[in-house]
């Protein structure tokens, strides 16, 4: 068995194993990372051998620790990254590589379809009727978008989003809201199949599924970091936040993963704080500096336009799993724009949590 896994903000971890009779046999562990002394490799391969193939990760983290000769030092590598890497190799994980991937970059489109969009092209995935695929959104018009398990009238003051001509949409994942300017706002959707965070832990699929766009905003000069649970940020800010929903295959199967990100380009502070509850810090001066303060456009810290933003992305995604231009298909855009109509501009789903 094969496994691999990237370290957020590390190296390369390859695992490959042999399940014999329920136990782990023939470890080897390799990869891109650094590791003193050279012994220390063996020891970690020999802590692993034998090891029950339904232990934990963080179990078999704490047996790697636990077999390290004094001093060792790791750089790029940790014990969990590699224990996470055994469990993606009994789990028989697939790797970005192992896919043809779609790009889907279409006219703006309303807010209620987007979310369509994302539940119906997901679902075509948890089928095999759709390759993985990264979708970027246009905006067609301003929204605020609540997580799947908000309260309507916690999170949005329905009075200053109509007078802004906003509108309020829920979608399927969970997480916070969402405030959604056309032109400030870069918004993308991974749809990929279940396999591709097989061995991942919840919160270890957050970081793995964000790690290429951290690639990507190196590249533009922004030195960028996974922040637990579903945050991108950097010294300067937090810079989008992601959210995700499993989506289970038509026969019962593994299915798929939807994994979004907004990402502020620009943001009008002002008008956010009116139509976003952001909590009692609001009512004094103190919190609203600290609320403005806590996203920094990506504007700001690249210097560039929103289309060479997206551009740069797309191209950085392409250097490194492959990436073909494709479309929503006319049969995905009827679905979607039924669900769209019956579902996500139905006040009973938008306030479905009061």
């Amino acid at each position: 068995m094969h496994g691999e896994y990237k370290v957020p903000g590390g190296k390369l971890v390859v695992v490959d194993l042999d399940d014999h009779g329920g136990v782990l046999r023939n470890v080897r562990v390799a990869g891109d990372f650094f590791l003193e002394p050279d012994e220390a490799l063996l020891a970690v391969n020999q802590a692993l051998e034998g090891v029950p193939v339904d232990t934990e990760a963080a179990a078999l983290a704490l047996r790697i620790e636990q077999g390290l000769p004094e001093g060792t030092v790791m750089y790029g590598l940790t014990a969990e990254g590699v224990a996470v890497a055994v469990r993606r190799a009994l789990a028989q994980a697939t790797d970005w590589t192992d896919y043809d991937w779609q790009l889907v970059h279409e006219r703006p489109q309303s807010p209620a379809l987007h979310m369509a969009l994302d539940e119906v092209l997901t679902e075509e995935v948890a089928a095999g009727r759709r390759p993985p695929t990264l979708r970027v959104w246009e905006w067609g018009g301003p929204a605020v978008v609540i997580g799947s398990f908000q309260s309507l009238r916690n999170e949005v003051d329905a009075e200053a989003a109509e007078r802004h001509g906003i509108t309020v949409v829920r979608r399927i994942s969970g997480g916070g809201a969402m405030f959604v300017e056309p032109g400030n706002t870069i918004t993308y959707s991974l749809s990929v199949p279940a396999s591709l965070v097989s061995g991942l832990s919840f919160a270890d699929s957050y970081a793995y599924l964000d790690d290429w766009v951290l690639g990507a905003l190196d590249d533009m000069g922004i030195k960028a970091w996974y922040q637990p649970l579903n945050d991108i940020t950097s010294e300067a800010g937090k810079i989008a936040g992601a959210a995700q929903k499993r989506v289970i295959g038509p026969d019962g199967g593994p299915g798929a993963v939807l994994h979004h990100v907004t990402m502020s380009y620009d943001i009008d502070a002002d008008k956010m704080l009116e139509v976003l509850r952001i909590g009692r810090e609001k009512l004094s001066d103190k919190g609203i500096r600290s609320a403005r303060k806590r996203v920094d456009p990506l504007r700001r810290q690249t210097g560039l336009s929103r289309e060479t933003v997206i551009e740069r992305m797309i191209r950085s995604f392409d250097a490194r799993y492959g990436l073909s231009s494709g479309g929503v298909t006319p049969d995905e855009l009827q679905r979607a724009e039924e669900l769209a109509a019956a579902k996500f501009s139905s006040p009973k789903w938008t306030a479905r949590v009061p």
